[in-house]
């Protein structure tokens, strides 16, 4: 079992401090970049997004993470530093001058970026605050980092657990941002991680790739895959604990802090999508398997037309069945239920393929309250898997037709 920690961050676990600052990316001059250190070399993994066009920062950030260790990540925000002509020269010069000032190797820092594409990122001012935020690293600084590192997105979005494990306590902390271009496989979305977990390398990225699938890979907001979503973790190992080395039950502790804490802030990143006014979680049962179930999920989650449905407060089931035929996974139609849930109360609205009988009117006050929980059976197996999603609204349009950072 782990306990969430109140007002925890990425500096939670032992051996992390980090620093917030500007180096003038964002037009209002509010902060764009977060550097976050581990004070012994780490050990690290990561994954990318799927968009075969992808930032040089993601670029060169695959190519650091390949070692399986790290000491300091540094997220830029404003610029996604993609699709320009010096896109990679201005992503290694970021880790020169973090590893300048952190007196480590550049290959030790994992980079990350992220804001609007196709406009160069200046490396001189990036490169000029950097001895700044080295300076004023701090077990304090996590929050501020939540915030750097924000492009659409309303409110920060940080977390922090712990559990106990053979008489010590081991923290997750991590921070992340998201709010637009997000979709399975993730989207315009960092997470970037810590733990004081001792574990080799090949276990920390089996047990990070498990957990974005069942997490960011789960998450749409608009059904664009972005250019340079990155999802990063680093490992102090300062707990104490022993090194987890084999997949037993230290290796299932860690996988499911890790999982937990990732869906936590999938939710987040769901629920301020860019003009959203409801979560939308979309829970799928009895399909032959996971794999189908999470088909299911993805297909409903993504649906612009259960988006503004939900939005308008409509029950209008006919959507979610709609999506889950043309999913492309197996289905009966004969055998699914549909069940609304929110805080207001539930409601069956499809039973065996068919109407129940609830009228739009009686079904609508459940929308009044947040989230919104999409109960599907599918009545076919096992299977199961959980999407994370939110409605679409006219603000939608308004923050995407004049969108600069």
């Amino acid at each position: 079992m782990h306990h969430w920690i109140e007002a925890g961050t990425i500096t939670s676990p032992l051996g992390f401090t980090a620093a917030a600052g500007s180096a003038g990316i964002k037009a209002d001059g509010s902060p764009d970049l977060a550097l976050i250190v581990c004070e012994k070399t780490a050990t690290a993994a990561a994954v990318f997004t799927k968009n075969l066009v992808e930032s040089d920062t993601v670029t060169l950030c695959r190519a650091h993470a390949a070692s399986g260790q790290a000491r300091a990540f540094i997220d830029n925000s404003g610029n996604a530093n993609c699709c320009t002509p010096d896109a990679y020269r201005v992503a290694e010069g970021i880790c020169t001058a973090v590893g300048q000032a952190l007196a480590c190797p550049p290959e030790e820092v994992l980079p990350a970026s992220t804001g609007i594409i196709g406009e160069s990122l200046d490396l001189a001012p990036v490169a000029a605050a950097i001895p700044d935020l080295a300076a004023a690293l701090s077990k304090a600084g996590g929050a501020a980092c939540a915030r750097a590192i924000m492009t659409t997105d309303t409110q920060p979005k940080a977390a922090a657990l712990s559990y106990s494990r053979e008489g010590h306590t081991i923290t997750l902390g991590a921070i992340a941002k998201g709010s637009g271009m997000i979709h399975p496989n993730m989207g315009t979305m960092h997470a970037l991680i810590s733990t004081d977990a001792a574990i080799s390398p090949a276990l920390l990225k089996k047990a990070l790739q498990a957990a974005v699938d069942r997490s960011f890979n789960m998450v749409s907001v608009d059904g664009d895959t972005s250019t340079n979503d990155t999802v990063a973790i680093m490992a102090s190992g300062l707990a104490g604990a022993p090194e987890i080395q084999s997949q037993g039950p230290a290796y299932q502790a860690f996988a499911d802090a890790l999982e937990a804490l990732c869906i936590h802030l999938a939710k987040a990143i769901a629920a301020d999508g860019e003009g959203a006014s409801r979560l939308i979680i979309c829970q799928v049962q009895g399909a032959p398997t996971e794999a189908d179930a999470k088909t299911v999920a993805k297909s409903v989650i993504t649906s612009p037309l259960v988006k503004t449905a939900i939005y308008g407060g409509d029950a209008n089931w006919g959507r979610i069945i709609a999506a889950c035929g043309y999913s492309g996974a197996p289905i009966r139609s004969d055998r699914i239920d549909i069940r609304l849930e929110t805080p207001a109360g539930s409601a069956t609205v499809c039973q065996g393929g068919r109407a129940t009988g609830l009228s739009r009117r009686e079904v609508s006050p459940l929308f009044e309250q947040t989230p919104v929980t999409l109960v599907i059976n599918l009545g076919l197996g096992d299977g199961r898997a959980e999407a994370y999603g939110c409605d679409l609204t006219e603000k939608y349009v308004d923050i995407n037709a004049a969108y600069e950072v």
